[in-house]
């Protein structure tokens, strides 16, 4: 008895190829774009994320060296929780990068902006 495939996105049966899963391109690319889309979403966010941060460290460090605070940054949208790297430099001070752009926490809510030359 010869069983019937079906596509997997929409359920028509299927003609042609033994291994044939999906009756044209758009019935695949929903499929997969479906089976796909809560992890793509969580990496998408994140991206954005990171991107917004490495901006805003852009925006208020044109010079490549200078200092201002948590209150400016969080005021601007700034995420401290995401950031692409961590440096920590002999003396034990820890700098927290967004891509090239990075920050050093210093005393009284200061924060020590600087870009990274590589």
């Amino acid at each position: 008895m010869n069983q019937q495939k079906l596509c997997l996105d929409c359920g028509t049966i299927l003609h042609g190829r033994a291994d044939k899963k999906f009756c044209n391109d758009l019935c695949r690319n929903n499929y997969n774009n479906q089976l796909n889309s809560a992890s793509y979403n969580i990496v998408r966010n994140i991206n954005n994320i990171l991107r917004k941060n490495r901006r805003i460290l852009e925006e208020l460090n044109p010079g490549g060296k200078t200092k201002t605070n948590r209150k400016k940054m969080i005021q601007k949208g700034y995420d401290f929780d995401y950031h692409t790297r961590t440096y920590v430099t002999q003396n034990g001070k820890t700098y927290f990068f967004c891509y090239e752009y990075g920050y050093l926490d210093l005393e009284n809510d200061e924060v020590l902006l600087v870009k990274r030359e590589d």
